[in-house]
């Protein structure tokens, strides 16, 4: 057997490193997919996008928009009710219409809305304080419109079409101090959608320093089932 050439070998040491080099970077590309993937990860029942880039866009938004930045809460009301009388698939068909119709209207005031968790959802978007007060009345009014499923009307168990109830809260970062803190901002429209769900205050209501810093029990708000405190 012939000997190989010594000049040959470090070519063939070459194109290891040249086949090694395009997969530790393919690799690191799936990585890189992988993870951005996951970051916009959508709820597949609203293809909303979720707490985490709701937080991200309302920080973003902050910096630039400060004094046009408006964070909302809308929580539906009677959702155990629609469960409980007309099946849990129908309260689906009624989470998926409120994020349909609250998605395209978050973004076209150049910003974002979520679907928080169960019945609850949220929206980031910068508006002008003037409009604030019109723009919510006008939200609340589409998020109730009849829910339509393949073309048909749903119906309560009394036989009435099935309008969705929904409670909505607003804090404007104008009001706090440190307005670049997201989640500050989540916590009082949360309060304030609190408060109007209750009666406490009306439609439109806007949270106040206090309510953002209302304290939390395991980071839930006062109120919510489970805190077992009363709402300073």
């Amino acid at each position: 057997m012939h000997a190989e050439p010594a000049l040959r070998r470090p070519s063939r040491i070459l194109t290891l490193a040249a086949v090694a080099l395009p997969l530790a970077v393919a690799v690191a590309d799936d990585v890189r997919v992988r993870r951005h993937l996951h970051a916009a990860r959508r709820d597949p029942l609203t293809g909303l996008a979720g707490r985490d880039a709701l937080l991200a866009r309302t920080a973003q938004l902050a910096r630039a928009h400060r004094g046009l930045l408006h964070v909302l809460v809308a929580d539906v009301d009677g959702l155990k009710t629609v469960n409980d009388t007309l099946g849990h698939a129908a309260g689906d068909i009624l989470i998926a219409a409120v994020g349909r119709r609250l998605g395209p209207w978050a973004q076209a005031r150049g910003g974002l809305a979520a679907r928080l968790g169960g019945d609850e959802f949220g929206a980031v978007v910068v508006l002008p304080q003037a409009a604030r007060l019109r723009e919510v009345t006008a939200l609340h009014t589409l998020l109730a419109r009849p829910v339509d499923h393949g073309g048909q009307i749903l119906h309560d168990a009394a036989g009435q079409a099935l309008h969705p109830a929904v409670s909505i809260g607003t804090a404007r970062a104008t009001d706090l101090p440190d307005a670049a803190d997201a989640s500050r901002l989540l916590r009082g429209a949360d309060m304030a959608m609190y408060r109007v769900k209750t009666g406490e205050e009306p439609l439109g209501y806007t949270a106040t320093r206090h309510d953002a810093y209302t304290p939390t029990v395991h980071g839930r708000r006062p109120g919510r089932p489970g805190t077992h405190l009363p709402v300073a």
